[in-house]
């Protein structure tokens, strides 16, 4: 749960309960020591002392917000989205995966999150079902999230770059999304496979209290495909993106300051380049945004997986990770607030929606048809007055 890649440091943790329970003490000491060169009497006990207390409330203040942001941004744009049809560009279809994604982790994964880090302090109460759903819910959502991010960048690149080619066919659009889902659903599956729970002892008041740890843990023995698995999962969803997307907001942002147009610029043509403009200042802070918030936790897993002597021996370098981790879910609502009230007219749009309900309020014998028939009538009376009185 507190991972989404978890390195063989969990499976190491899970060997040694199990080695311990079985008396296999020496199997374990001479793994471990190998790996980690800490002696298993001397592990700390990361949910004691005043860091863990510091990290559960930045955690705990770090998930409700992203369930209030994502949670009730989102459901606007995606109600204001259904609603009108003017609002379905190809530009917004495409942010709309990211907010379903956004939206679904909020709804459903978020509470459960809550609950363990927060409530339980560490400790999974809910199932082995749950424990990999929720897991793997969270993994899609993050690579939904890119391939959204990186579809939104090629399709500005296209539009502002290569203006004159044609736009993208919704069929090819909706081909584009679907490919956005599949993959990351395909790419998840080994956070659903290794998920499992994992019983450790706890420092409480008696020496037999447990908790229970939930997490994606890979055996030993197969480090090796776990670090290509990862390796894969880094280039594929994090840097190939952030190169590519990188690389079409330069050549946007050359075109768009530093490429003279032909011909003379009237108020029109200026403001449509002031309207551009704006939007990819926007898109390269979520860009921006995306690197600050995912790089510190790659990294991290990184040192962890790879060198894990490195930060092994730190009493709180799981809690480092855990807010290293939610630094990285922040993002969601970078995105949302970006997304829901920059770039789109989705308040204008919402505030539409609440008017006409409140006049369906207030007038409950006249529906918005009606009164938008009375309103012409009443331009055409008007009018009509208008026309005589200047005959006359």
């Amino acid at each position: 749960m507190g991972d989404l890649n978890i390195s063989h440091m969990a499976a190491a943790s899970t060997e040694m309960h199990e080695s311990l329970s079985e008396g296999k003490t020496d199997h374990y000491m001479d793994s471990y020591d190998m790996d980690y060169g800490i002696p298993p009497d001397e592990i700390p006990d990361t949910t004691q002392g005043q860091a863990f207390f510091v990290a559960t409330i930045v955690i705990g203040v770090v998930l409700v917000c992203i369930m209030l942001v994502c949670g009730l941004g989102n459901f606007i744009f995606i109600a204001t989205l259904t609603r009108y049809k003017k609002l379905r560009n190809l530009t917004n279809l495409l942010i709309a995966n990211l907010a379903i994604s956004d939206f679904i982790v909020a709804v459903v994964c978020c509470p459960f999150l809550v609950d363990y880090y927060v409530v339980k302090q560490l400790s999974w109460d809910h199932g082995l079902v749950l424990c990999a759903s929720v897991n793997y819910l969270r993994t899609v959502s993050l690579y939904v999230s890119t391939n959204a991010l990186l579809a939104i960048a090629v399709d500005r690149y296209m539009a502002i770059v290569h203006p004159l080619r044609p736009r993208m066919k919704y069929q090819t659009a909706y081909c584009l999304i679907t490919g956005v889902w599949i993959v990351p659903i395909l790419i998840s599956i080994p956070s659903a496979y290794f998920a499992s729970e994992t019983m450790y002892p706890h420092g409480g008041s008696t020496p037999t209290t447990h908790k229970i740890f939930c997490a994606q843990i890979w055996p030993v023995d197969q480090q090796a495909y776990y670090r290509s698995y990862f390796l894969f999962i880094f280039a594929v969803e994090f840097v190939g993106p952030v190169i590519v997307m990188a690389m079409c907001y330069a050549q946007i942002s050359r075109e768009l300051w530093f490429k003279s147009v032909p011909g003379f610029q009237t108020e029109q043509i200026r403001k449509r380049l002031r309207c551009r403009r704006k939007t990819v200042m926007v898109l390269i802070g979520i860009l921006t945004a995306y690197i600050l918030c995912w790089a510190p936790y790659y990294g991290f897993t990184i040192l962890r997986d790879f060198h894990p002597t490195l930060i092994s021996r730190q009493k709180n370098s799981l809690v480092a990770f855990y807010i290293i981790e939610c630094i990285a879910m922040s993002n969601s609502m970078i995105n949302t607030f970006c997304f829901v009230s920059v770039k789109n007219n989705t308040v204008k749009y919402l505030k539409k929606i609440v008017l006409l309900r409140w006049r369906s309020t207030y007038a409950p014998s006249k529906t918005v048809d009606e009164m938008d028939m009375r309103t012409s009538c009443e331009k055409w009376d008007l009018f009509v007055r208008h026309v005589t009185n200047n005959t006359q």
